[in-house]
């Protein structure tokens, strides 16, 4: 499975336009490859132009924490992946787990976790 974060310098799960990096990571391999945030530090449609960033990665689901999405980013994504929320706070936390990864992918999230 291919999974996608959005984590900033110190590898925190953070808002997608607060995030310097997105993450495709491969939990069968445990391979992570890095890619440059294309929302990063936009003061207006940040989160829409990570997301337009991750969905040309094709991945499988994304990792998320409520306030990580927006209602624009969300129906952009919304049936062209999965979801995973989360309570790790760190991308190092959740490689330890990514056994549970695939127990906990969702294919949609509630609003609280993508409302404004």
């Amino acid at each position: 499975m291919k999974v996608v974060a959005v984590v900033d310098e110190e590898n925190y799960f953070v808002p997608m336009e607060y995030g310097s990096s997105i993450m495709l990571i491969d939990t069968e391999t445990k391979e992570i490859k890095e890619y440059e945030n294309p929302g990063y530090g936009a003061m207006h449609g940040g989160k829409e132009r990570a997301m337009a960033g991750i969905i040309q990665l094709k991945p499988d689901a994304i990792i998320v924490k409520e306030g990580t999405l927006c209602p624009g980013s969300y129906f952009m994504s919304k049936g062209r992946m999965n979801y995973i929320p989360v309570e790790e706070e760190k991308l190092d936390d959740m490689m330890k787990n990514l056994d549970k990864i695939p127990r906990l992918v969702i294919p949609e999230l509630e609003p609280i976790m993508y409302q404004e």
